[in-house]
């Protein structure tokens, strides 16, 4: 491992988190944005905005995508050289079209009127949702677009993957896009430590499964479109959860041997 890669590991285990970190080069850029533009023209955007799950397995794009060398050169030396990759899914916060009778009520309201309808992710940790023990989830951001402030970028409370799982509960404000609807109440949150985690087309953030993390809904005129990928070390396993049973059919060896075969359909 370089001292550069070592920096990184120690960074991470820190604090949880990584971001800006660079994978797509400007040629690798356009042809993933023009082979998710198809997409969503076959699909249409109400299913493209969240429900491209695991397509890794029917386009070849989108799974080298998970194996990018970029990507894995951080990712082994998170979790070591042997990685499994779990699932993926594309999520796209599209942009909101106000009408120009709303924006006045919108001001006056301090942007929280319109805002509380709009898609957003509430304050969460991953682990709370994956049935996986014996090993980390790590997440991965890929940003198909900029990332930003205004359009929803990822917000992290550092160092709060140390804190073990904290209680979630059904979240109160309409909107949210996590598939159980689920939040840590805010009082349980740090928030005047949270961090925004702004990327550029192309980069990537990757976050502990453990780490408090939310984003805001995008109220700007700009798509903020990324591709989310998750990863395990081999030794990493799932477990019965009987609230919300899980079945890992899209699992890939993405890196290294598997000497446990916890996960079925892999291959690298």
């Amino acid at each position: 491992m370089t001292a550069s890669t070592e920096k990184l590991r120690e960074s991470y285990n820190q604090q949880g988190f990584l971001s800006a970190l660079p994978v797509l080069n400007e040629t690798e850029l356009r042809e993933a944005r023009d082979a998710f533009s198809k997409l969503e023209m076959e699909f249409g955007t109400k299913y493209t905005q969240y429900s491209l799950h695991n397509v890794h397995l029917q386009y070849p794009w989108v799974m080298n995508l998970t194996k990018h060398p970029r990507i894995l050169q951080v990712i082994t030396a998170v979790l070591g050289p042997d990685v499994i990759l779990l699932d993926s899914r594309f999520i796209c916060k599209y942009p909101t079209l106000v009408k120009p009778a709303e924006e006045e009520k919108i001001a006056q309201s301090n942007g929280h009127a319109e805002k509380d309808e709009l898609p957003y992710v509430a304050w969460h940790q991953d682990m709370r949702y994956w049935g996986i023990a014996g090993g980390p989830v790590l997440s991965v951001w890929l940003a198909l677009d900029d990332s930003l402030k205004e359009n929803g970028a990822l917000q992290v409370i550092p160092g709060s993957h140390c804190s073990g799982m904290l209680p979630h509960r059904q979240a109160l404000r309409p909107g949210n896009m996590l598939s159980v609807n689920q939040e840590i109440p805010e009082e349980l949150v740090q928030v005047e430590e949270a961090l925004l985690c702004p990327l550029l087309a192309g980069q990537m953030s990757i976050h502990d499964g453990l780490l408090v993390h939310a984003s805001d809904a995008n109220t700007s005129q700009k798509r903020r479109c990324g591709f989310v990928i998750r990863y395990v070390p081999t030794c990493a396993y799932p477990i019965e959860d009987p609230d919300r049973p899980r079945k890992f059919h899209a699992t890939k060896l993405v890196s290294g041997t598997d000497a446990f075969n916890h996960f079925s359909n892999k291959s690298i």
